[in-house]
């Protein structure tokens, strides 16, 4: 019994001496995280245009727009994601003029101007498709934190993972707002209503 006594005073010690750690220890070691901070996205660019020419991102001054990163090989989350683009700028009611819809291709070695020209094409609506060297490429996916990255597959061939994620940016250029790939319509819709108030 008294022995019992006394391993029960020792674990009360214990648990005291450890409160009395967690109240005076430094604040420093209560906040191990980092504080949040903003992510700036996006930046002047030149690129090339589905006719060839040089497009300069000063072109989409005080206009809206959704900028979108992929290839035109891609099976999917491409044409998927654009289509839905176009379908969400129609529901706002204001036409092709609500805000522009921007597709940069990461493959930049097999989307010339004239296949990123015929995938924007394919949509039926007004889309800008854009292409570059692969150095100029690498840099506009820099600045617009995009990841990509070539996948060989069992034909000898290969494709791209990449960020499937649509960046909005203001009439200022400047960023707003993302829709994720497995955002729901309605939260997405909002995002692009208030991009063009």
């Amino acid at each position: 019994m008294k022995r019992l006594r006394m391993v029960l005073w020792v674990i009360v010690a214990l648990a005291a001496a450890g409160l009395v750690f967690l109240h005076f220890r430094p604040a420093d070691d209560r906040q191990t995280k980092e504080p949040v901070t903003m992510v700036s996205f996006g930046g002047p660019f030149t690129l090339t245009g589905a006719d060839g020419k040089p497009f300069s991102s000063a072109r989409l001054n005080g206009k809206p727009y959704a900028i979108f990163f992929g290839f035109t090989n891609c099976p999917d989350v491409c044409p998927t994601t654009l289509a839905r683009l176009v379908r969400l700028r129609q529901q706002i009611g204001k036409g092709d003029d609500a805000f522009e819809i921007v597709f940069v291709t990461v493959d930049p070695e097999r989307d010339g101007p004239a296949e990123v020209g015929r995938y924007a094409d394919m949509l039926g609506s007004p889309v800008i498709g854009l292409t570059g060297s692969p150095t100029q490429i690498e840099q506009v996916k820099k600045q617009f934190g995009i990841y990509s990255k070539k996948v060989p597959d069992e034909h000898g061939g290969y494709s791209v993972d990449h960020t499937a994620t649509v960046l909005l940016f203001d009439r200022n250029g400047q960023f707003s707002s993302t829709i994720a790939l497995e955002e729901q319509d309605a939260p997405a819709l909002a995002k692009l209503k208030r991009l063009t108030t």
